[in-house]
């Protein structure tokens, strides 16, 4: 990982997950897009976190094709914030899906220059904890990954040691 992002998010920040923007007819905005990537950098936050959220899994979809133009346009605008501010921004991609997925979308931050990806686990479900494993090692081999823990409450899984 990038020496800076690694200060920073050692330091403390709030990342926060960054929300799609889409006109009325539910095609990508860029303007306003831009425009929330802008806030987030402007109101103080340490970083962003895209792709992420779950309305977000959508954009994956092949037929949908937002995943990579909601990645890059992200990444743009924060190196513009950061060229204006003067401050560096920690960035995460979300990346999830089957290990070959994974890798794919792990594959394509790290291309965009996100210092890290945020793993989802759901899509291997009932896989065993060594299977787990091996899949964020996979993934880690390809970005830095940082862990996220869906809730059993809300749909997560139970991890048992």
């Amino acid at each position: 990982m990038d020496p800076e992002a690694r200060r920073i998010l050692l330091h403390g920040v709030v990342i926060p997950a960054h929300p799609l923007a889409l006109n009325s007819h539910r095609k990508l905005d860029e303007r306003r897009q831009r425009a929330l990537t802008r806030y987030y950098c402007e109101s103080g936050a340490g970083g962003l976190a895209v792709g992420v959220h779950t309305t977000q899994f959508a954009i994956r979809d092949p037929r949908i094709g937002l995943f990579d133009p909601v990645l890059k346009l992200a990444v743009e605008t924060a190196r513009e914030c950061e060229q204006a501010l003067g401050k560096r921004f920690v960035k995460i991609a979300g990346i999830c899906g089957q290990t070959s997925q994974a890798i794919r979308e792990a594959g394509l931050a790290h291309q965009f220059g996100y210092d890290a990806g945020l793993l989802s686990l759901s899509a291997l479900g009932s896989a065993s904890i060594p299977k787990l494993i091996e899949h964020c090692r996979e993934v880690a081999g390809v970005i830095p990954i940082v862990g996220f823990y869906l809730q059993h409450a809300v749909g997560g899984r139970v991890l048992e040691l």
